[in-house]
């Protein structure tokens, strides 16, 4: 038993080693905070400002809380194309020669964003939300923060299924990540409720965990003047876990299938 599960944590956990390793080279603190940050905040402002010409202080609220929290799955959703450095680079045949599984590297492989993520809609929620009247209690804002962690991990589960299915189809793999990203910010109840849609589109967005966490996360921005009901806030979380770990496990599946094929076939080389 300890062997079975010793190689895939060994694994997953240099995985994790070297995604951070590529987070220092393509960003110093410095260029986050004001680089990175600065420019998704600023994307923030923008789609709040909509409200703001709309005279809706309402609007302006909602948009503004669910463009921000959109900022942690949109840095999820990178990993989409940052799986694809291993083909590109020529490491993906040395990784599945290796005697492990291939889905504890993927899955450690762009862990990276997760951290960014909260951290930057972090900033947005809570240094430039008071601007537009999204304010908050010591209680409801750490809370919030561990909601935009979970935000973080089941979108990433997602993200990994597009992942596998674009090792196989690299030049679509910014194209699957955009498409995604704008399909969440349109169905997931980020720009409009989720209800707006008809009932396929709904049902389509119940199976996306960031439209469970971002609705507990409104519920902690807005609560009732009776007090916040936790289980407003939990169930739609641990939804999204349970979700989640469906779309993990597929993305498992097909990893691992990919893995199978290639050997089969050959069909595992450098591509660009």
């Amino acid at each position: 038993m300890r062997e079975r599960w010793g190689r895939p944590l060994r694994a997953l956990r240099y995985s994790t080693a070297n995604a951070w390793a590529d987070m220092w080279v393509m960003y110093s603190p410095l260029s986050w905070a004001l680089g990175w940050t600065g420019r998704v905040v600023a994307q923030v402002i923008f789609f709040a400002m909509i409200g703001l010409l709309l005279d809706s202080p309402e609007a302006t609220r909602y948009l503004f809380i669910g463009n921000a929290v959109m900022v942690t799955a949109m840095e999820a959703l990178l990993c989409v194309p940052s799986t694809t450095w291993e083909r590109r680079q020529g490491t993906l045949p040395l990784l599945v020669a290796a005697p492990t599984r291939l889905w504890p590297v993927f899955v450690g492989r762009s862990v990276q964003w997760l951290p960014s993520g909260v951290l930057t809609a972090s900033v947005a929620l809570f240094a430039v939300g008071p601007a537009f009247g999204v304010t908050w209690t010591v209680g409801t804002a750490l809370a919030t923060v561990g909601a935009l962690i979970v935000v973080a991990i089941t979108t990433y589960c997602f993200a990994l299924v597009l992942a596998a299915l674009v090792l196989a189809a690299m030049d679509l793999r910014n194209v699957v990540s955009n498409i995604a990203q704008v399909a969440m910010m349109l169905i997931c109840g980020v720009m409009v409720p989720v209800s707006f849609w008809p009932g396929w589109v709904q049902a389509a967005a119940q199976a996306l965990p960031l439209t469970h966490g971002l609705a507990a996360i409104r519920v902690l921005a807005d609560p009732p003047a009776a007090g916040i009901r936790v289980a407003e806030v939990i169930m739609p979380l641990l939804l999204a876990l349970g979700i989640a770990a469906g779309w993990l496990l597929l993305a498992a599946f097909l990893l691992e299938r990919l893995a199978s094929v290639g050997r089969r076939r050959g069909t595992i080389e450098f591509a660009d």
